[in-house]
């Protein structure tokens, strides 16, 4: 589910990260291949993708989340 949403985003940004999928972890390499490195593209799609890989219920809200502990920020 995380690739497609991340593959969503970068898709509708027009911006393509490297996405390598594995056993329970998906690494994702941001970088402008035109530009020679990182941009500002880079940064606001990492922030997009932190905002929904990361997402959790607010406490007290109708959602409760699952109580696994399955997603995590490498940073």
């Amino acid at each position: 589910m995380l690739v497609n949403a991340l593959g969503f985003i970068a898709e509708a940004g027009d911006h393509h990260p490297d996405l390598v999928v594995g056993y329970r972890r998906v690494t994702v390499t941001l970088s402008s291949h035109s530009a020679g490195g990182v941009t500002a593209k880079d940064f606001e799609l990492a922030k997009k993708f932190d905002e929904v890989a990361l997402w959790r219920p607010r406490p007290g809200g109708a959602l409760t989340g699952t109580p696994d502990k399955f997603v995590r920020s490498a940073s």
